[in-house]
């Protein structure tokens, strides 16, 4: 990401980028690279915390779906601290890996297939193709599997695909959300010579 290298030469601020990679989220921070969303490591240690505490999941039958590159080393890092700060050594975690830019899930369809005990969910740090054809042929394979995405694969881009294949497969998955939307700016237009005044939930601008 060159921009950030820039933006610290520069000593200009870097506020509220979209992605929540670990590049942006370096200890101790850059100085002037501030993040408004969680990170993709966030995401997942909340999703497992959700898995293990709420769904009663045991570790050992949740595995990691995830895109082999930066993006998904982003997401196995918080599956990893989860399973930590729960008492269990990370190195029982099973990464099911994916190339990036492919929907070539069957390496990872094969290792799950072997696990023993048998995965009751798949924590996901995958595109939204790539996550459908995981599920695509999983479904059937492994019934009332739970299947959990992060924010970056966009909620709507998987929920569409996965309709396309049959609502049934939409069932029991999971797409972490890391912000609100922003609030709607309402701007009305007047002619009058008053000048621009902003008020709660609208903006007023005087055209000349």
């Amino acid at each position: 990401m060159v921009a950030v290298p820039y933006a610290l030469e520069r000593k200009l601020l870097f506020f509220g980028a979209f992605t929540g990679a670990n590049v942006l989220r370096h200890d101790p921070p850059d100085r002037y690279v501030f993040n408004y969303r969680a990170s993709y490591a966030e995401e997942t240690d909340a999703v497992v915390r959700y898995l293990v505490k709420l769904r009663r999941i045991p570790i050992k039958q949740i595995a990691v779906f995830a895109q082999q590159d930066t993006y998904g080393d982003s997401g196995f890092a918080g599956v990893s601290k989860a399973v930590r700060a729960l008492g269990v050594s990370d190195a029982a975690i099973v990464r099911l890996n994916y190339k990036r830019n492919t929907v070539d899930v069957d390496d990872a369809i094969n290792q799950l297939k072997l696990q023993k005990p048998p995965i009751k969910a798949v924590v996901m740090v995958a595109t939204y193709r790539a996550a459908a054809k995981f599920i695509e042929k999983t479904h059937d394979l492994f019934p009332g599997m739970l299947y959990t995405n992060v924010s970056f694969v966009g909620s709507t881009a998987l929920a569409d695909e996965l309709m396309l294949l049959g609502p049934r497969y939409a069932s029991g998955v999971i797409v972490t959300q890391v912000v609100p939307r922003f609030p709607v700016i309402r701007v009305r237009f007047s002619n009058t010579k008053m000048p621009w005044q902003i008020f709660p939930g609208e903006a007023r601008i005087r055209v000349a």
